[in-house]
């Protein structure tokens, strides 16, 4: 056999084990696909139909008044937006370290043992010791209920099916600022710039949140995450430490992802999403559009997001909280909400100990001279939409809504 054959055959090999690794891709996607439908189908075994946008909730659903989950309610897991993605929201428990024996750790593989614990997660104390003064009483009025709120949702859906997940996955979004022993879930969109900054602060990184950029608070890498602890360091952070999350209404968060990626510059969110969504929903695009990803509507961009094929992933400025913090899951000690953040940030402040004369930063983190994302500014994106594709987008943050309690939008 000459060179030349020996090499023909070399290639022909090559060639045939590359066709096999990628037919072995596909089964074993096609598998982990049809594995996730499954189990949804275990969980929902008919569609139903959510609540139309804008229509008022019923009692169970008033600011008074603990949640109590029905098929209807469950229903958005069958939505058509998670098809095919098992999520792990209603499996583990707060104190999750804890009602695991040595003994079963040890037996066990290292991961095993971070799955299916079935407890609904307890509803701690706040320590409230470090607080000065009593200026924050309505404040604290407030953060019990949407605790209690929070935490009777969570008690209700998490006694109707268990999933599994690893641990190291949910805490994947979770800063830690360990002086203050405070661990914080970024929600972008909803304030989380200044809260990367405020943590900075805490941990002696910086002495005013004032003094730092938004590519220093965002591209540093000043402040871990709690994935990059080993397991002991996790649980015990998540034991120890006061957990907090600050939300936003979903509706406003959409739109305010959408104006800051889509209507101004950007190096990374034109070229990577923008070009892929006016190539796939943009009729007779011209050649600029496609070739630099600039200039996509709001319509184009919901289209994007409804499609269960999207031509790009998900990105975290517009997934569901659910997804990124998964708040049942994790008993978090704290409920912020956006449209009451300055005041929500600075009693949570007061509650980890925090200098006196640290406060949190009013400043707009970029694009200061645009008009804030509010609710009138919302009506007038939805506009630009048709009835069904806003119902829609109500229907895939419908879990969100329910959990922070936020009133449907109406238009």
């Amino acid at each position: 056999m000459n060179l030349r054959q020996v090499f023909v055959s070399v290639l022909m090999f090559g060639v045939a084990g590359l066709l096999l690794f990628m037919y072995l891709q596909v089964w074993i996607e096609e598998q982990h696909t049809e594995s996730g439908e499954k189990l949804q189908q275990q969980i929902i075994n008919q569609d139903f139909t959510l609540p139309a946008l804008g229509m008022p909730r019923g009692a169970a659903w008033s600011r008074s008044t603990p949640p109590s989950l029905t098929k209807h309610e469950m229903a958005i897991l069958g939505s058509r937006h998670w098809r095919g993605k098992a999520d792990p929201f209603g499996v583990v428990a707060a104190s999750l370290v804890s009602q695991i024996s040595d003994q079963q750790k040890m037996s066990e593989s290292p991961l095993s043992w971070l799955r299916g614990v079935y407890l609904p997660p307890a509803l701690h104390p706040l320590n409230k010791t470090l607080v000065k003064d009593g200026k924050w009483k309505d404040v604290d009025s407030t953060q019990e209920k949407r605790r209690s709120f929070l935490h009777d949702f969570c008690k209700k859906y998490n006694s109707r099916k268990k999933l599994q997940t690893h641990l190291v996955h949910l805490v994947s979004r979770i800063y830690v600022e360990d002086r203050h022993k405070v661990l914080y879930c970024e929600v972008p969109k909803a304030g989380c710039s200044n809260w990367k900054r405020v943590l900075m602060v805490l941990n002696g990184l910086a002495a005013s949140p004032h003094n730092i950029s938004h590519d220093d608070v965002h591209y540093g890498k000043h402040l871990r995450k709690l994935d990059s602890y080993d397991l002991k360091g996790i649980y015990t952070r998540l034991n120890t430490y006061t957990k907090a999350i600050f939300v936003r209404d979903p509706m406003e968060r959409l739109v305010s992802a959408f104006r800051d990626k889509f209507e101004h510059p950007n190096n990374y969110y034109h070229p990577v999403f923008g070009k892929a969504i006016i190539k796939k929903y943009r009729h007779n695009a011209n050649e600029e559009a496609l070739k630099t990803g600039s200039g996509v509507k709001f319509k184009e961009f919901i289209q994007y997001l409804l499609d269960s094929h999207r031509p790009v992933g998900m990105d975290i400025h517009w997934e569901q909280v659910s997804k990124l913090c998964y708040p049942c899951l994790i008993n978090y000690d704290f409920i912020g909400k956006f449209e009451t953040l300055e005041e929500d940030a600075n009693y949570f402040l007061q509650l980890v100990g925090a200098p006196s004369e640290l406060k949190f930063p009013k400043f707009k983190d970029r694009h200061s001279s645009d008009e804030r994302t509010s609710a009138e500014v919302v009506r007038q994106y939805l506009k630009e939409l048709s009835k069904e594709e806003r119902q829609l987008i109500y229907d895939f943050y419908y879990l969100d809504y329910l959990m922070f309690n936020y009133t449907s939008p109406t238009v």
